[in-house]
């Protein structure tokens, strides 16, 4: 059996790059729960919710550091994240680091 294993390069590649919105949305569905469900969790309204899955709209950092306290998830890695999306919306060819 010949498996692939992917780097994170390898993914970007293949399906483009991490997003905030595509993140936030995968956890969502490995938690199994409805966008009305998790925009409860998160403390967002859903319509709030499906603009930034949908990539309509990025967080700003202060919102996604909030995010991130409401699943008990590293603020750095979700801060990244929505600093990036910015950049790449403004077409900024930059690479954010948050430590």
């Amino acid at each position: 059996m010949n498996t692939k294993h992917y780097t994170t390069s390898d993914l970007q590649k293949d399906f483009g790059p991490l997003t905030f919105g595509l993140s936030l949305a995968s956890y969502r569905k490995g938690e199994e729960l409805s966008q009305k469900e998790f925009a409860k969790i998160l403390g967002i309204s859903p319509q709030s919710l499906c603009d930034i899955e949908k990539e309509r709209r990025i967080p700003t950092p202060s919102r996604a550091a909030k995010i991130a306290r409401r699943l008990k998830e590293p603020e750095a890695f979700w801060i990244q994240l929505a600093l990036q999306d910015l950049l790449r919306k403004e077409s900024i060819d930059l690479d954010v680091s948050v430590s």
